[in-house]
């Protein structure tokens, strides 16, 4: 095997990242295998939320930092099995008394050939097994934590998008009611101080409505950087919003002993603790296997005076003065670490699984209490139309209820997708297989198909 040299060229890797777009023909390529249907229409008008998920699958350096570690961790596992090389030595000798019509030279070459005792080559190759299969398991970890950063922008960016929506149409309801209040003070109806405060509830929604256009341009940002894309590439995309939203019959089993339990017997943290425990195991393995000394056959040739002699021989280290017990008790220690790393690790896990549990329950009662006020004040809307059409109201007195309503809508924005975030953050602690996380979309991150190429 032979050097190849690959530069890295900051420029150039910085106008590839700038040229990336959805409309890479590749991920049209890893789409359609993935999610089994034909795309027609190249890029799609609109992605939903499992599309996005490949893309950030296809696209994102972390998850390609995590193959490229994965794939050096594999790499260690034939170094761990690779045997000693024999070795050969000449070690010519001169005499300077030599009998008459001989050659003062005498020629001699030896070989030693080491011989490993104890199973250590099989407990190195286990333990690099091991620590191949913590850093094969970071690739899911590292696809499960892409998938939520997109969740959690993809619910941002539609909380925000409610949010301009809704202040747009205070806005519209306010600057009515102002006009009205102006046609008032011009007819003398009503004084200056009297519109004063409607004026300030409309430069009030003004304001609200700029920064919820703010806050969704800078969700589509989120939105890009969570699929490693630049913010430009996303020009002309629409996002399927309503596609997060994750499925009511989830649910009862997300809630469930069963899913409690898998979450602290096979997320992914806990199988890479396990494994890194069983690496830790054959570390020791290794260091007690060294306790007894390698053994060396050495054979060799000496040309001695025209008579040919052959020799062999056979040796070891002495373990007088060290018998290794110095590594031997650090892997013991790093076991005992590793145990319980792994004990806090559950208990972690025990306590998000709560904490989240907890947090759902809360934001479903909050969204209970904010539809109770916002059917109330539906209804208030209604009752209020209805004798503006009698003549026994104003329509200054609807356009104040109309504002009203929208501050209910606006509470039950915030209520729901508090709702959905905690609901995502269940299945986050779970690591359950998710209606929106299939095992093509697992595979593709995992094990990139025949279809992918590096997206370098």
């Amino acid at each position: 095997m032979r050097f190849q040299d690959r530069p890295i060229s900051a420029g150039q890797r910085a106008e590839q990242l700038e040229q990336r777009t959805l409309s890479d023909p590749k991920l049209k390529l890893l789409l359609e295998h993935n999610l089994q249907r034909t795309m027609a229409a190249w890029p799609p008008p609109r992605w939903d939320f499992e599309m996005l998920t490949l893309a950030a699958f296809f696209f994102h350096p972390e998850l390609e930092v995590a193959r490229a570690e994965s794939n050096q961790a594999s790499a260690q596992i034939i170094t761990a099995g690779a045997r000693p090389n024999p070795t050969i030595a000449v070690t010519p000798e001169y005499d300077f008394t030599p009998p008459a019509g001989l050659s003062p030279w005498l020629p001699a070459v030896q070989f030693d050939f080491p011989i490993e005792t104890a199973g250590k080559r099989g407990h190195r190759i286990a333990k690099a097994q091991q620590l191949a299969q913590v850093a094969r398991l970071n690739i899911a970890a590292t696809a499960w934590r892409i998938r939520s950063n997109t969740r959690s922008n993809l619910l941002a960016m539609s909380r925000a998008v409610q949010r301009e929506t809704l202040f747009a149409r205070q806005l519209e309801v306010q600057e009515q009611a102002v006009r009205r209040l102006q046609q008032r003070l011009e007819a003398g109806a009503v004084s200056r101080a009297e519109i004063s405060p409607a004026i300030v509830l409309r430069e009030r929604a003004r304001l609200d409505l700029n920064q919820a256009r703010s806050l969704v341009t800078e969700s589509r940002i989120a939105i890009a950087e969570s699929l490693g894309l630049p913010a430009q590439s996303l020009a002309g995309i629409t996002f399927d919003l309503n596609s997060v939203v994750p499925a009511a019959d989830r649910l009862p089993f997300l809630t469930s002993a069963e899913a409690r339990r898998r979450a602290l017997t096979g997320r992914t943290d806990i199988l890479m603790a396990l494994a890194e425990h069983a690496a830790a195991q054959a570390a020791l393995q290794v260091e007690v296997a060294r306790q007894y000394p390698d053994v060396h056959l050495g054979t060799g040739y000496q040309w001695d005076q025209g008579d040919n002699k052959w020799s062999i021989g056979l040796g070891t280290e002495i373990p007088l003065l060290n018998r290794n017990r110095g590594p031997v008790a650090e892997a013991e220690a790093h076991r005992a670490l590793t145990a319980a790393q792994f004990t806090a690790v559950q208990a972690r896990i025990l306590g998000e699984i709560d904490r989240a549990l907890s947090e759902y329950r809360a934001a479903q009662d909050q969204l209970t209490n904010a539809s109770a006020v916002l059917k109330s004040q539906q209804d208030q809307e209604q009752a209020v139309r209805a004798q503006v059409q009698a003549g026994a109201a104003e329509n200054l007195d609807l356009l104040a209820v109309q504002f009203e309503l929208a501050a209910a809508e606006l509470t039950t924005i915030e209520a729901s997708a508090k709702v959905q975030q905690a609901l995502g953050a269940l299945e986050d602690t779970l690591q359950q297989p998710l209606p929106f996380l299939s095992s093509q979309e697992l595979n593709a991150a995992l094990e990139p198909s025949p279809t992918r190429v590096p997206s370098r």
